[in-house]
């Protein structure tokens, strides 16, 4: 049985793990991982260097800056100058180093603001971005076309996936700088454990919004990695943008998964809305089909994945 090599950069966040996980079990391939003490993904020197030396033949690129929409609104240089100085280290490694399947994480917020919905990969670049993480979805747009550039011109099969709103263990919960979900269960324990009378939720509550459980999107990332050849081959030709979206297929409002989700902690006080925050993007639900005619499909409803995510807060950030 032969044994291939897979390089998970960015191995400890939310993604990254996930994927680890569902990777590790595989006896068919060695998983490597660096953290960034070890190798600074922007660093191109380094990063060229591990990969000759190690010749992974396949990368799952998952390492990102990310957060939510206050600290993109706040830190607009970090999120585009370092997400493109990550990529573009390991874009070229990779190249140099032969690496023959490439799949690179990017984001929903590569959308349209406005676009029809649910959201085709098509869609991309059909109108103007979401302002309040214009930069962030500018650099991950940069990645997408990255994958179509190699592809095209050196006949590399880097595949760009595209993941909706994702939580779950090893989710970021930042009482500020995190996505809407982890931050909310975070504010809702603290209010809890101090009995406040009620929590404040930024925007109208109005947005609709796609939540996948971590462990799904490892799971996608293992069957995109262990399909045959030919399929591969076809999501990368390079007449068509390598682009697929993952996603569970449907979608709540801010409102409803916040009211979820003071059910998941048990916190009995009342719930608000500051109308006066930005909501962000109207609606974000992504269009699964491609996924689901390969033959995968999520498999975690959102009440089961919020427990899982609330556990794992309670044992890893709660004091």
């Amino acid at each position: 049985m032969e044994t291939r090599k897979v390089f998970v950069a960015g191995h400890s966040g939310l993604v990254g793990s996930a994927t680890l996980r569902a990777l590790s079990g595989d006896p068919r391939l060695q998983v490597l991982t660096r953290t960034h003490a070890e190798l600074d993904l922007e660093d191109r020197g380094a990063t060229r260097a591990f990969l000759l030396d190690e010749r992974p033949d396949h990368i799952v690129m998952c390492a990102a800056k990310v957060g939510g929409i206050l600290a993109n609104s706040n830190e607009p240089v970090d999120f585009l100058h370092r997400n493109l100085g990550i990529q573009l280290s390991v874009f070229d490694a990779a190249y140099e180093a032969g690496v023959d399947r490439m799949i690179f994480l990017g984001s929903s917020c590569i959308y349209p603001r406005d676009c029809p919905q649910p959201i085709k990969e098509e869609y991309l670049l059909t109108g103007p971005l979401e302002a309040t993480n214009r930069p962030y979805a500018l650099a991950k747009i940069a990645g997408v076309e990255s994958c179509w550039a190699f592809n095209r011109q050196y006949g590399r099969r880097f595949l760009a996936v595209m993941p909706t709103n994702m939580y779950g263990p090893g989710d970021n919960f930042h009482a500020q700088n995190s996505h809407v979900l982890p931050a909310l269960i975070r504010r809702f324990h603290e209010a809890k454990v101090r009995g406040d009378p009620s929590v404040t939720v930024w925007g109208s509550g109005t947005p609709r919004r796609e939540f996948m459980f971590s462990s799904d999107i490892g799971d996608a990332i293992a069957f995109l990695l262990a399909l045959p050849d030919p399929q591969f081959t076809h999501l990368t030709r390079p007449e068509q943008a390598p682009l697929i979206n993952i996603g569970v297929g449907e979608d709540v409002t801010i409102r409803e998964v916040a009211e979820r989700i003071r059910a998941t902690v048990g916190y009995r006080g009342e719930l608000a809305f500051d109308a006066s925050k930005p909501d962000g993007t109207p609606r974000k639900l992504l269009d699964v089909s491609r996924m689901s005619e390969l033959g995968w499909k999520a498999s975690t409803d959102l009440d089961t994945g919020l427990r899982a995510a609330y556990a794992a807060y309670l044992q890893h950030h709660a004091s």
